[in-house]
């Protein structure tokens, strides 16, 4: 892991796709591979392993690890220069790492809708806040998080994907994973998972969830 649990997210958030053998489906962000793991092996699509952080050959290790190879690609991008035709994938995904990079106005509309077929979906789960810090961070979590961390609401990301005009958006909400997802991270011996405790801690329940957001393509 890398964060909260993302086995746990992507399970919860396929339950709302309409995921079929065969398809293509572009993991965005995928990490180590354990998204695209799981969608593989769990729906028996063909998933494209996309991450800028991890390197293509050490995701592949664990795909051949798992005989996974015929049906998970691993591919090195950058998000905004991703090697792809348009309309190329039946569904997009994004767990724990849309934020970083998906946070401007044009971002779906310029880069990552333009992938998916008409009538695909685009599913995304982010850490997010269940409201906006109107009056900034609040004092407690000052130590930890960041302007640019982009931790943001369900209302403020329908709101940044209503802008686009290639896509409808078909649901967005809080996540019930939250609390199973953050305590498979926090046991973790992962010197960030230990970290993580002192906010969760100084969070109390007050302020995160887990935002997932669905969209059609038009």
């Amino acid at each position: 892991m890398m964060g909260p649990n993302s086995m746990r997210i992507i399970s919860e958030l396929a339950k709302s796709l309409k995921l079929e053998k065969g398809m293509r489906v572009l993991d965005l962000g995928c990490g180590k591979g354990l998204t695209s793991i799981y969608l593989a092996k769990e729906y028996g699509v063909t998933v494209y392993a996309t991450d800028l952080w991890i390197s293509a050959s050490d995701n592949f290790e664990r795909i051949k690890a798992l005989h996974l190879e015929d049906k998970i690609i691993p591919i090195h991008a950058d998000a905004y220069n991703l090697p792809y035709a348009k309309e190329y994938f039946d569904v997009a995904i994004s767990v724990d790492a849309y934020h970083y990079f998906g946070c401007t106005k044009d971002y779906l509309t310029n880069y990552l809708a333009p992938l998916v077929k008409k009538d695909g979906q685009i599913a995304v789960a982010i850490p997010g806040i269940k409201k906006e810090f109107t009056n900034g961070i609040p004092e407690e979590l000052n130590p930890y998080l960041t302007e640019d961390m982009n931790f943001h609401s369900c209302e403020w990301w329908y709101n940044l994907w209503s802008k686009s005009e290639l896509v409808s958006i078909e649901d967005c909400t809080e996540m019930n994973c939250l609390k199973d997802a953050w305590n498979d991270w926090l046991s973790t011996d992962n010197i960030y998972a230990k970290e993580d405790i002192k906010m969760l801690n100084a969070e109390g329940g007050n302020y995160f969830n887990l935002v997932s957001i669905i969209a059609r393509k038009l």
